[in-house]
């Protein structure tokens, strides 16, 4: 892989909570996986997706309140723009952001999309042997029935959006010799002297925090 050109400048442009946010999810997502498949770990499933909706809650709000890369301001844009990108890509062009690509951008709010649908209908499924979702009671066994349908269905197209942005983020690497994970690890990027004037502003971890803890009360509050 390519050195870091000597003219560029490593800057901080992913904070803290959203790295945390990254890496837990994909802790959850092997969990949640692992523990769909195994009849004695039900309970632990069920946790597991409170956990989701937790992060999700709370990277919902962190895109409104959270540092610059982290909001979907900053790096959800117009269909015309995500197939420009692409078609720079097909041209052999990388074009350069501080923070989420166009097409980038677009894969966080599917995975976002998706995983709200997944949690959610968990809370309303069954399983029609032992395991009924805390919210189930609230529809009809038939409504319950369809939603645990969902459940199931969603959670295989949820495996495809990850298996295309862990390609993509592959193909970033070894194709296009730009680092995707090392940044989301450190939360610095080299950046030309171009892109050092737009670095992000960063906010307080503690804000962060704090979106955690409403998240967490308002699941809390939803599954008692």
């Amino acid at each position: 892989m390519s050195e870091p050109n000597s003219l560029q400048q490593t800057v901080p442009v992913w904070d803290l909570p959203t790295r945390l946010f990254h890496w837990t999810l994909v802790a959850l997502m092997i969990v949640q996986w692992l523990t769909a498949e195994s009849d004695g770990a039900m309970k632990f499933h069920v946790w597991g997706g409170y956990a989701v909706l937790t992060l999700v809650l709370f990277r919902l709000m962190w895109g409104f309140v959270g540092s610059d890369t982290a909001r979907f301001s900053h790096f959800v844009r117009g269909p015309g723009t995500a197939l420009g990108y692409v078609k720079a890509l097909l041209r052999g062009e990388t074009p350069l952001y501080v923070g989420h690509n166009p097409m980038g951008g677009w894969s966080i709010l599917a995975l976002l999309t998706l995983l709200l649908i997944q949690a959610g209908t968990g809370l309303f499924a069954n399983d029609d042997i032992t395991f009924d979702g805390p919210l189930s009671s609230w529809v009809s066994k038939s409504m319950s029935n369809w939603l645990t349908t969902v459940h199931k269905v969603n959670f295989n197209l949820l495996l495809v959006v990850i298996a295309v942005h862990v390609s993509a983020v592959l193909f970033y690497l070894l194709v296009k010799r730009e680092n995707l994970i090392h940044p989301m690890l450190s939360g610095r990027k080299h950046l030309s002297p171009e892109l050092v004037g737009s670095a992000p502003r960063l906010v307080s971890p503690w804000l962060g925090l704090a979106a955690l803890a409403v998240a967490v009360v308002a699941v809390g509050l939803l599954v008692r």
